[in-house]
């Protein structure tokens, strides 16, 4: 589904996507194809919604967005920092 169908079929909605096909542009990540996961109450029902699929399925591209959004502006952040469990463990 592309981010206009979406808007039309959950007006003024808060929804958890999955990007089911997608690509970056410079700094930008692109959605060409989404799949809604779940429509949500309120801002803070989607970013817990979120987290829990985030951390049940960490190799999926999820996102929390409203649908008073005309385009989404998905910008994609370089991480540079090392995430907790991947760190190199220095043996003595």
């Amino acid at each position: 589904m592309r981010w206009k169908k979406v808007r039309e079929a959950y007006p003024n909605q808060w929804l958890i996507i999955e990007a089911v096909e997608a690509h970056s542009e410079a700094d930008r990540r692109v959605l060409d194809k989404i799949a809604v996961v779940e429509a949500c109450a309120d801002g803070a029902a989607a970013l817990r919604s979120y987290r829990r699929l985030h951390q049940a399925h960490p190799e999926r591209e999820y996102y929390y967005v409203h649908t008073s959004r005309v385009e989404l502006d998905i910008r994609e952040r370089q991480w540079l920092g090392i995430r907790r469990g991947h760190a190199p463990v220095a043996s003595r």
